[in-house]
């Protein structure tokens, strides 16, 4: 059973230059996996972002629907988006947004990423 759906968009040279500006911004939004497996690719670093944004709305939704409020002390790197070669993206959570999820009936996460034209996109869908 679908709980909730969230998506983002993300403008490639935008949040590239905001890597360049904001000190240390990388490591507070993304894991070390993220930033190895992504390494010279800002393009797939901010569909990342753009995944744990699409999360974020999705459970935002969720907490809406059944009437509580959405998390707080969350962090970026709560929502993990891990895949190895050959293999589709997948979601790993953690913490406060782990915990959210589960307590919301959210067994499983199906993220889709793209990017082209100098956007980033993700699509998620939370499952019971």
């Amino acid at each position: 059973m679908i709980r909730a759906a969230g998506t983002d968009l993300v403008d490639v040279e935008r949040f590239r230059g905001y890597l360049e500006r904001v000190n240390r911004l990388s490591e507070r939004l993304f894991t070390p996996d993220e930033l190895a497996a992504c390494v010279g690719r800002p393009e797939s670093l901010a569909a990342r972002l753009a995944a744990k944004e699409a999360v974020l709305k999705a459970l935002g939704s969720a907490c809406a629907e059944q009437g509580i409020e959405a998390p707080q002390g969350w962090s970026y790197q709560e929502v993990e988006v891990t895949s190895a070669p050959g293999t589709a993206p997948r979601l790993e959570l953690d913490g406060v947004v782990a915990s959210t999820a589960r307590d919301l009936g959210i067994g499983h996460w199906y993220l889709s990423l793209g990017h082209d034209g100098g956007m980033a996109l993700a699509f998620v869908v939370a499952a019971a």
